[in-house]
């Protein structure tokens, strides 16, 4: 059993259970006495050597062979890996030993309301979806949280390259985010060298960043600066001049107006990944970009119709659990979600990949930028399909309508046998929530009931002191790039939204766990919140929507228009003060000839 995949589940305890592990303890606690007892051998060794200032040379030849003869511990889990199990406040490695740790508080079930019928079997199973998500999906506490961690950001980066601009993209513009997710963003500038170190130290200074958190991934395939917000230990990753993370935002942002059913399997595939650490490239795992288009590609290649709202969400659980886990086969098919989705074949996909590379395990075709392998740097993914398979054959077990004793979901809960919230996920978003409630009450801000929230707009109260921060942040936000662009996009951008679903982002009627509620705070820019905030509630109605891939060339198309207006802009001021140095050198002449001649 893999440690970081799985863990006994009910019908597993008894007896013969308890004794195998009991051998198991056993054996480990030997061979811990064993690796205690040489660790003091070569220490007392190492002391002996240091002692005897006679032989250097022999004092070192003898150290290296006593090291020689100690026994050294082979065992290697490729579960432990940098950053897999101390960052992750979901991880539930080793459920086994620490499940009393792990969810002993609160049971790993938050989202099973107390007294609630379910359904048997499959129906039930899709009833826990739907309350997972409705308890996971990020509160108004927790969007406001990050809203002004974006904000506070934003107003340092500015305050370094007024020209510059700062984007948000990722989970947190898509809405498809879990409570402890990191806040993607991009600066957007002209710089001849990408000026990450400078960016680190403002940061610093400026004391919005965890001293020991900061990070500067300068050798990366994508440069970044990694960091924690010190006020709300929000996890953040800044890169520079990556336009095409906002582009595939937009794109999803499509689709999930297509395919209500997207934001819910999503969520619990994410949580799925998370706290098996397979949720990142660099321990081994898939990235969020990518398992949102496997998603993608397998509601468009589905035989049912899955675009309305009121489908099985178990059944499509177990279906996309079944495919990527047991039937697909990763090493000669590719994904597509091209016009409508198809599988490729990888050698077809290879003569038009650029540079010469060759297509992945897990080979996924970039809907935005041709030649490109969404999954190249996935070296884990065959451990992916593992945990898909393992899940499959879990809930397999427990939805059969034979087995009577598992489908009985008001017993034991079916979604909890595959996932978990652990405490410390559960008491953080408690914190973050009296953290944000302690700091509205000393500033005097009270939250007040929004009508307009289910439709994802948020007006602000309008008293004097939030007005006057809004003013202040706003002309600066202004003065750094072109008013009358932002100003028509915005506009722009609404309004072909609200023609295209007019009831796009209500609030889910299953959300009876969050009072939908409009926080604000002090340090927030209104200009900031206008561009960054993003529906807290994905579709729950279905939206007819033509041609996604339209719709982000237009977006492409749009941002260009947009980056070559700024490059004119700034030519012209650098003709501008040209000439006004010339006019400035002409001048000095022209007085130098006043002068009468030296003698």
């Amino acid at each position: 059993m893999d440690l970081a995949v799985a863990w006994y589940q009910e019908e597993q305890e008894g007896e013969a259970k308890r004794i195998w592990s009991n051998i198991w303890e056993t054996t480990e606690m030997e061979f811990q006495q064993q690796l205690l007892q040489s660790q003091q051998q070569q220490q007392q060794a190492n002391n002996n050597n240091n002692g005897n200032n006679s032989d250097t040379k022999s004092n070192d030849s003898n150290s290296n062979t006593s090291n020689n003869n100690f026994p050294v511990e082979k065992t290697f889990n490729p579960t432990r890996r940098k950053g897999s199990t101390n960052d992750n406040k979901a991880s539930t490695y080793n459920m086994n030993k620490y499940q009393a740790k792990l969810v002993g508080k609160h049971g790993g079930c938050p989202w099973r309301p107390p007294n609630f019928q379910y359904g048997r079997g499959i129906l039930g199973l899709h009833q826990e979806i739907e309350q997972f998500y409705a308890h996971m999906i990020p509160t108004p506490l927790e969007h406001s949280a990050r809203l002004e961690v974006v904000s506070r950001i934003e107003s340092t980066v500015l305050a370094l390259w007024p020209n510059a601009r700062v984007e948000v993209f990722g989970s947190f513009r898509t809405g498809l985010y879990l409570p402890t997710s990191d806040i993607d963003l991009v600066v957007i500038g002209r710089w001849e060298k990408l000026p990450l170190r400078t960016l680190e130290v403002e940061l610093l200074n400026s004391r919005i960043a965890e001293p020991h958190s900061i990070r500067v991934l300068d050798k990366a395939s994508v440069p970044i600066v990694k960091l924690t917000d010190r006020e709300t230990q929000v996890k953040v990753d800044i890169s520079f001049n990556m336009q095409s993370g906002v582009q595939s935002a937009e794109l999803i942002r499509d689709y999930k107006r297509q395919y209500p059913v997207l934001s819910k399997l999503v969520l619990v595939l994410k949580q799925f990944l998370l706290q098996r650490d397979l949720n990142e490239v660099f321990t081994g795992g898939i990235s969020s970009y990518s398992l949102i288009l496997m998603c993608i590609s397998f509601l468009q290649l589905h035989p049912r119709q899955c675009s309305y709202s009121n489908a099985n969400l178990g059944v499509l659980l177990l279906e996309f659990f079944e495919l990527y886990g047991r039937k697909f086969n990763y090493m000669k098919t590719g994904i597509s979600i091209k016009n409508g989705g198809r599988y490729i074949p990888k050698e077809e996909l290879q003569r038009e990949m650029v540079d010469g590379h060759r297509p992945s395990l897990l080979c996924i075709e970039d809907p935005l930028t041709p030649g490109n392998d969404i999954g190249r740097s996935s070296y884990g993914a065959l451990q992916v399909k593992q945990a898909f398979e393992y899940a499959y054959i879990v809930l397999c077990q427990a939805v059969s309508p034979l087995n009577n004793y598992l489908n009985d979901c008001n017993r034991q809960s079916i979604l909890g046998r595959i996932i978990k919230v652990t405490d410390e996920v559960i008491e953080y978003r408690l914190w973050i929530k009296t953290v944000i409630e302690r700091r509205m009450a000393s500033d005097g801000i009270i939250t007040t009931q929004d009508p307009n929230i289910s439709q994802g707009l948020y007006k602000y109260q309008q008293n004097q002191q939030l007005m006057q921060t809004s003013t202040d942040s706003h002309s600066i936000r202004r003065s750094s790039i072109s008013s009358d662009e932002i100003s028509e996009s915005d506009e722009s951008d609404d309004q072909q939204d609200n023609l295209s679903n007019k009831s796009r982002d209500e609030i889910s009627p299953t959300n009876h766990h969050h009072h939908q509620r409009m926080v604000t705070t002090p340090n927030m820019n209104v200009q900031s919140v206008k561009k960054f905030a993003q529906p807290i509630v994905p579709v729950v109605q279905q939206s007819k929507v033509f041609s996604p891939h339209t719709r982000a060339q237009q977006a492409i198309v749009k941002q260009q228009a947009k980056q070559q207006k700024l490059e004119r802009e700034q030519r012209e001021r650098e003709q501008q003060q040209q000439q006004r140095v010339l006019t400035n050198s002409n001048e000095l002449l022209l007085d130098s000839n006043t002068f009468p001649p030296l003698s």
